[in-house]
C-alpha cells in the first residue's frame, strides 16, 4: 500500500496506493473544506495544476449540505466530479477552533452549529459514520486538538481520551467497511498524534497509537500557536516512534519553509489554507519570496507573477492586470492568484520528490530557502 522508493537522510520519496489512485509523496493536499477550493477553482483547474489530493472537512460537510445528502449523491467523488484521492478531516480540529461553541465529554463533543446554532453531537463513531457517508479515500480519526500552550495535566488527560477515541474509531471503521451499502469499503483510517508541545507526552502517545497498526499516522496540534522551532523539535521527537513503513501527515502545515523543514524530518503529507487564503488577498508565492500584488510598484508591471512559471495566471496575465482586478474586487483576480499559489505548492512538491530521488535534497532545500528570502524586492 505504502512504499518508500528512495531516502535522502530522513527525507522519503514514496507512494501510497489507494482505491482512488496512487499518491506520489511527499505531497501537498489542496484544501477544499466544503468540497470546493475557495477562489472559484474548478475540478478541471485542479487537474491542470497537478493536484493529487483534495482535503475536505467532516464537520462542515455534516452541517451543510449534510453527509446523508452526499451519500445519496454517490459520495464526495461523484458529488465533486473528482476521481483522485480525497482526505477528510475528522471534525476534531473544530473541537479546537469552535471552543466557544462546544463541550467535550468522554462520549464525544457537543457543538452548536456555527451556521444556525443547532445542536450537534459528534463522537468517534459519528465521525467515522459521517466520513463513511462522504466515502473519502482517507478518513482521519476523531481527536481533540488541545491548545499548544495548554496546562500539562489538561493535555495529558486529553491525549489519553484521544487514544481511547482512536480505538473506537478503528472498531467503527472496520464495521462500516464491512457493510454492503458502504460506498468505499476500502476507506483508510489515519490516527493522530497529539500532546501540544510536551515531548514526553507526544512520544508516549506515538508509541501507543503505533501499536494499532493503522494505514497511516498524522502529527496534529501544531501550527496552532507554538514557534516554528518548537514545531520542528516536536516533529523530530515524534517521527522515530511512528512506523517508518506507514505514511506520516503533518496536519495544517504550512508555509513553503515549514514544508521543506518537515520533509527533511521524514514527513510525507501536508495541507494548509495558506495558498488559497493568501491568494484571495493578493499575496502570491514565488521562488523569490512572497509578493503583495496590491503594492503600487506593480501598477505598470508587464511581467507575470513569476517569470518562467507555467501556471494559468503566469502563462497569460501581467502583474499589472491582476493588480487591477484585485483593486477592482473582480473575482478573476482572486482566482488567478489562488491558481498560481496552488500551482506553486504542487510544483514545489514535484521538485522535492525529484531532489530526493537524485540524492540532492539538502542542496535543493538550501537553494529554495535562500531564493525565497527576497520577498517583494523584485
Amino acid at each position: 500500500m505504502y512504499k518508500i522508493w528512495k531516502r535522502d537522510g530522513s527525507a522519503k520519496r514514496g507512494e501510497l496506493r489507494t482505491v482512488h489512485g496512487v499518491i506520489q509523496t511527499p505531497v501537498f493536499m489542496n484544501v477544499g473544506t466544503v468540497a470546493a477550493i475557495k477562489g472559484a477553482v474548478s475540478t478541471e483547474d485542479l487537474e491542470g495544476i497537478g493536484t493529487q489530493v483534495q482535503l475536505s472537512n467532516t464537520y462542515h460537510l455534516h452541517v451543510r449540505p449534510g453527509d446523508q445528502v452526499v451519500k445519496k449523491m454517490g459520495g464526495l467523488h461523484r458529488f465533486m466530479s473528482w476521481d483522485r484521492p480525497i482526505l477528510t478531516d475528522s471534525g476534531g480540529f473544530q473541537v479546537f477552533s469552535l471552543a466557544g461553541l462546544r463541550r467535550i465529554k468522554e462520549e464525544g463533543v457537543y457543538f452548536r452549529s456555527h451556521v444556525d446554532g443547532r445542536k450537534i453531537f459528534m463522537g468517534p463513531e459519528e465521525s467515522m459514520q459521517i466520513q463513511s457517508n462522504l466515502s473519502s479515500t482517507i478518513a482521519m480519526a476523531f481527536d481533540e486538538c488541545a491548545p499548544s500552550k495548554a496546562d500539562r495535566a489538561y493535555v495529558q488527560a486529553s491525549v489519553e481520551r484521544t487514544t481511547r477515541w482512536l480505538v473506537r474509531c478503528k472498531k467503527e471503521m472496520e464495521r462500516l467497511n464491512s457493510l454492503e451499502d458502504t460506498i468505499n469499503q476500502e476507506q483508510l483510517l489515519f490516527g493522530i498524534n497529539q500532546g501540544a508541545i510536551y515531548e514526553e507526552i507526544r512520544v508516549e502517545h506515538a508509541k501507543r497509537i503505533a501499536e494499532l497498526d493503522l494505514p497511516g499516522y498524522a502529527i496534529g496540534g501544531l501550527a496552532v500557536g507554538e514557534s516554528h522551532e518548537e514545531m520542528y523539535q516536536i516533529i523530530e521527537a515524534v517521527m522515530p516512534h511512528l512506523p517508518l513503513a506507514k505514511p506520516t501527515y503533518l496536519m495544517g502545515v504550512g508555509t513553503p519553509a515549514n514544508i521543506l523543514e518537515a520533509v527533511e524530518r521524514g514527513v510525507d503529507f501536508f495541507d494548509c489554507v495558506y495558498p488559497s487564503r493568501n491568494g484571495r488577498h493578493g499575496h502570491v508565492y514565488t521562488n523569490q519570496g512572497k509578493r503583495n500584488l496590491f503594492n503600487a510598484r506593480y501598477e505598470l508591471d508587464e511581467r507575470p507573477i513569476e517569470e518562467g512559471c507555467q501556471c494559468p495566471a503566469c502563462r497569460r496575465y501581467s502583474r499589472a492586470y491582476i493588480r487591477h482586478l484585485l483593486k477592482a474586487k473582480e473575482m478573476l483576480g482572486m482566482r488567478l492568484c489562488v491558481l498560481h499559489n496552488l500551482y506553486f505548492y504542487n510544483h514545489m512538491m514535484e521538485e522535492i520528490r525529484n531532489a530526493i530521488e537524485e540524492g540532492k535534497y539538502q542542496e535543493y532545500k538550501r537553494q529554495k530557502l535562500s531564493g525565497m528570502e527576497a520577498g517583494d524586492s523584485l
